[in-house]
């Protein structure tokens, strides 16, 4: 299978291979929408997985509430489907309980960044291993196409009829200013670039986040008149630039540009490590006082 990432077209593992091998085809096909960019997604999730060879029985894969939840059904891993904005905490015990495990969150703005919005900036704050996947549509698709945490300004939605009057969240931005050590923006039309930023994500120790631009055709796109699922991939492809050619763009130049990339990382102590040599600490001392 060839798959046209904009700059280079990559050979990838046979699709069918990846189906059987991560996901329950007993719960294939998919329910989202036609266009949705969220397969996609899930995909280069699981083709990052593949990568980097990680066992089924390590892994674990968490979700909340909304159309990116389903991820959690459709991918056979360690699974669980919790709570509206409540994946990184089920999450963050997790990764206390058994350190061991890569813990991969799989979300959606509307989830993350605004009934789950503490839970975000605490576990990044905290650096916990945890490595977090927001697909992200820019609207409440579920349940109806309500506008979320980031949809643009002056977007319409379900509840902003006339145009939404707030500032979008950068929820990469947000994370890292919270204490991300790892933070990155990729984008569906971007294949091969998001399935590499998802496995430097996993492979970094410490709480990572890749926030990739989905599409939603059938809320965002209709309401926005921003044609077909198509369209809406061009629109990705024509639109993005890269972190470097950013640093060398005037804030006029960047509107309405989508940056992709790696946007921050740095090293400091993951919180479960942190945690582990606390409590040797602690033993030591209690039998240096026996």
């Amino acid at each position: 299978m060839t798959v046209d990432t904009g700059d280079v077209s990559v050979k990838t593992k046979n699709m069918s291979n990846l189906i059987y091998k991560y996901m329950r085809p007993e719960h294939l096909p998919q329910i989202w929408c036609p266009g949705c960019g969220n397969g996609i997604i899930m995909r280069d999730i699981a083709q990052a997985i593949e990568n980097l060879g990680l066992s089924r029985n390590s892994t674990v894969i968490v979700s909340g509430i909304g159309c990116s939840a389903r991820a959690a059904g459709y991918m056979d891993f360690n699974t669980i489907h919790t709570t509206h904005g409540r994946a990184i905490a089920f999450a963050t015990g997790i990764k206390l309980a058994n350190p061991s495990l890569e813990v991969i969150v799989v979300t959606g703005d509307g989830d993350i960044s605004a009934i789950g919005g503490n839970h975000l900036i605490h576990a990044a704050r905290r650096n916990i291993g945890l490595t977090v996947v927001v697909m992200n549509n820019n609207i409440y698709g579920m349940t109806g196409g309500q506008y979320s945490p980031t949809t643009p300004t002056g977007a319409f939605g379900t509840t902003a009829p006339y145009g939404n009057l707030d500032r979008s969240f950068d929820i990469a931005g947000l994370a890292y200013g919270a204490g991300a050590s790892y933070a990155a923006r990729g984008s569906a039309y971007h294949v091969q670039q998001t399935t590499t930023l998802i496995q430097e994500g996993i492979k970094h120790r410490g709480f990572s986040i890749i926030d990739v631009a989905s599409i939603c055709p059938t809320y965002y796109g209709r309401k926005n008149k921003k044609g077909s699922a198509v369209d809406m991939l061009k629109w990705q492809r024509d639109n993005s630039v890269t972190v470097d050619q950013a640093a060398k763009m005037s804030q006029e130049e960047l509107k309405g540009k989508l940056v992709i990339g790696l946007l921050h990382q740095v090293n400091y102590p993951e919180f479960t490590y942190a945690y582990d040599q606390l409590i040797r600490r602690l033993f030591e001392e209690r039998e240096e006082n026996e």
